[in-house]
């Protein structure tokens, strides 16, 4: 980041604390779009949860999926599932999935991932092992909408399945799952199905994972056998941006890695092109070491809007709260078939949260240079610990 884009940036997000600190609340009321919030659950019997991810089956019917237990890495870490039907609520979380390998021997799981291809049973993709560096993936499948599942089958490495967001589908019926692997530096791949799931290629590493350090893709269409991804990027100092790389012909090879000009705090992101061709694109507009933003730039979550993937308009700041140990991380994002948007996030990984919005009721103002507009910070929830 250059000198006036940090000045620039860092001048934004004191505005944001300024008028915190003197009105006690958000700088100003911004619901335009915002349709709902809700949490997933009041209370769970786990304390700690993460990674949530989101899909929409054919009946109307939402599920989500996260990684809960005691915390992060601890053997006691499941993969939980929970249902909303259309106009309903929240099912209490249930467990689908565990890393208990035998009497004596027990892993955490780990960033599931919901997805359902065209026409084929709902599959269920997840991480198995002590740390990102020694898992491995695992799958189920389900063929009554998430009711009851398969029994949990290993993928070969390097293949590790999506790593943190879905996959998408092409027009031609192929696959493209963005992953990562973390053994040998951050190094992204993707991995790619002409067989509707059934086997997998490997295309990568994209990137070298020292000099570039990125995990964790999204993909946003442009249309043809164009396909744009964009990474969390582990970069330091005054050069923390998301990351992307192109492809031109349905995700087969792609072009080197570069910057672009979206601040990056080192957390997870996902993005979504919309039916009529919209992109947004759900992250932390911050770095790490931001001054006053709480937990490594985690206390913001932010929604931004394009029309090519390039230029980038501000449209909801969708939680914010200067505390320490306080975050708002890894998002998900889908369309859902009635035209509404729907992004779940971990919330102060105590609970997940919902948000709907309506995409056609956003205001929008320009990100100009990587700066989130400092006269125009539209928040949607209050820096209280609350909806």
């Amino acid at each position: 980041m250059t000198l006036r884009k940090k000045n620039a940036f860092s001048a934004s997000i004191a505005a944001i604390l300024l008028s915190t600190y003197l009105t006690g609340c958000a700088p100003r009321e911004h619901r335009e779009g915002i349709l709902l919030e809700e949490f997933l659950y009041e209370q769970a019997d786990f304390p700690s949860c993460h990674s949530v991810t989101l899909v929409e089956l054919d009946n109307g019917d939402l599920l989500a999926t996260y990684f809960g237990g005691t915390r992060e890495r601890h053997p006691d870490v499941e993969i939980r599932l929970q249902r909303k039907t259309p106009g309903g609520v929240w099912s209490a979380p249930r467990s689908v999935a565990t890393g208990i390998q035998n009497d004596t021997l027990r892993y955490p799981t780990w960033n599931p991932v919901l997805f359902q291809p065209e026409g084929r049973d709902l599959m269920l993709y997840y991480k198995v092992g002590p740390s990102p560096k020694e898992w491995w993936g695992e799958y189920i499948t389900s063929s009554d909408g998430g009711n009851t599942w398969s029994t949990p089958r290993r993928i070969e490495y390097p293949l590790l399945g999506p790593i943190k967001n879905k996959p998408i589908e092409l027009a031609d019926g192929t696959l493209v799952a963005g992953s990562s692997d973390e053994n040998n530096g951050w190094r992204v791949h993707v991995e790619r199905s002409t067989d509707g799931g059934d086997t997998w290629e490997f295309i990568g590493p994209l990137n070298d994972g020292k000099e570039t350090a990125a995990i964790q893709p999204t993909f946003l269409q442009h249309g043809g056998d164009t396909l744009q991804m964009l990474c969390r990027s582990n970069a330091k100092g005054d050069n923390q941006y998301i990351v992307e790389s192109w492809s031109y012909d349905g995700g087969k090879t792609w072009t080197e890695m570069t910057d672009t000009e979206l601040p990056n705090n080192n957390s997870g992101i996902d993005a979504v092109t919309l039916s009529d061709g919209r992109h947004l694109l759900v992250y932390n507009h911050s770095t790490r070491d931001q001054e006053g933003m709480g937990h490594k730039g985690r206390g913001v979550i932010n929604l931004a809007v394009s029309r090519d993937g390039r230029n980038w308009d501000a449209a909801l700041v969708l939680d914010y709260i200067d505390g320490e140990g306080k975050q708002y991380s890894y998002p998900s994002i889908i369309e859902t078939a009635d035209g509404l948007v729907h992004i779940v996030y971990t919330w102060h990984r105590k609970r997940i949260k919902h948000v709907v919005v309506d995409p056609d009721k956003l205001e929008i103002s320009p990100i100009v240079n990587g700066v989130w507009p400092a006269d125009e910070i539209p928040l949607i929830a209050s820096p209280a610990d609350g909806l």
